[in-house]
């Protein structure tokens, strides 16, 4: 296939957006592709971006690392091999990838170094083609479209670890995944694909019902209605405690998802910050994670190898994600339109843009 002299992209319109004085992205259509490649280097054309709410922390200023000025903006997509370098070993022309989100030695199976963001202080994928090393890449699962695919990098590796690898589930484990973004319902799926009863946890109604559709086994607890939460989780887990949080939300909550946890060995998994960084609970109560055995861990997605076990886990299980993808995807021109579903909190899943 002969690579174009040119391309289009959205980058951000700026470094450091802030709540008063917000960025926007913009398109460009006249980015080009190296006219020579590298000897490791894997040309991907991109099939499908998908979206994360940190799209819009770094337009509001909210996100907490730094991000290239004017960047390509996006981490997720999912694109085919259309040329490689002369050196390249794991890919072929034709092969269906996905980039791993952070990049460099920590990430790529090494021990130190420092790490590079896809779309944060990197270029991102929100355009029609990329250039990556070959060890910045992983096969997607074959049993996946270019969507379902698209949602894998940071939300499923995320969502992966922050379940510990599925490693060592006890028999009937519960877990609590808080909000209906995209970490959590992708922790839905792989904990329904391990045999993990999830709690999905909404202010919405109609969101939980919708969600509960999709298996007998999915719990909900509306967190606006239910005025003694450790009370309702007691009884939705016949008085286990659940064995795994995904925390969206942020430290306030900290304390009490411990509380929610079971007797001894439970797991909290801080993956987000949805209701910002402050918190008011006393110090001492942190002695809770002793009584517990427990523990917090902060999930920043994965190495390459977290990417790679789960999409051996995602094909031996025939894990699909169509049940994310509850909007129709975007068209690439109406990127702006899809952002802005992204940000009205409207949906439930996933946010995908086609880039075709």
């Amino acid at each position: 296939m002969a690579l174009p002299s040119t391309y289009s992209a959205w980058h951000r319109s700026g470094l450091k957006g802030s709540k008063e004085n917000r960025l926007t992205i913009y398109r460009t259509d006249d980015e080009k592709l190296p006219t020579t490649l590298d000897l490791n280097d894997v040309v991907i054309k991109i099939h499908a971006v998908s979206l994360n709410y940190r799209e819009i922390a770094m337009l509001n200023g909210t996100y907490p690392v730094d991000i290239q000025d004017k960047g390509i903006p996006c981490s997720d997509a999912a694109g085919e091999v259309i040329a490689i370098g002369s050196s390249v070993s794991r890919f072929s022309i034709g092969d269906r990838v996905c980039p791993n989100t952070s990049i460099g030695p920590t990430f790529d199976g090494g021990t130190d170094g420092s790490s590079i963001g896809v779309g944060t202080n990197a270029p991102g994928v929100l355009r029609q083609y990329a250039v990556f090393n070959e060890q910045h890449v992983v096969k997607m699962p074959e049993n996946l479209s270019w969507e379902e695919a698209s949602t894998l990098p940071c939300a499923g590796v995320t969502a992966w670890n922050a379940l510990n690898g599925l490693q060592d589930v006890p028999q009937g484990a519960y877990a609590l995944l808080q909000g209906t973004g995209g970490v959590s319902m992708y922790s839905l799926v792989l904990c329904l694909a391990a045999g993990i009863r999830p709690i999905i946890t909404s202010s919405s109604d109609e969101k939980l019902a919708a969600i509960k559709k999709h298996s007998p086994t999915i719990q909900g607890l509306n967190y606006k209605s239910v005025s003694d939460q450790g009370a309702e989780v007691q009884r939705l887990t016949n008085g286990r405690g659940v064995h795994f949080v995904v925390n969206n939300t942020g430290p306030k909550s900290l304390m009490q998802d411990v509380s929610f946890l079971c007797e001894r060995g439970g797991v909290v998994s801080l993956v987000g910050f949805l209701n910002g960084f402050d918190a008011d609970w006393a110090p001492g109560e942190i002695m809770s994670l002793m009584y517990k055995a427990a523990k917090i861990q902060g999930i920043s997605m994965g190495t390459r190898k977290d990417f790679e076990d789960m999409n051996a886990f995602i094909e031996k299980k025939n894990v699909r994600f169509d049940a994310l993808l509850v909007d129709r995807p975007f068209a690439f021109a109406n990127a702006k339109d899809a952002y802005d579903r992204l940000e009205s909190g409207k949906f439930h899943g996933k946010i995908v843009i086609n880039v075709e």
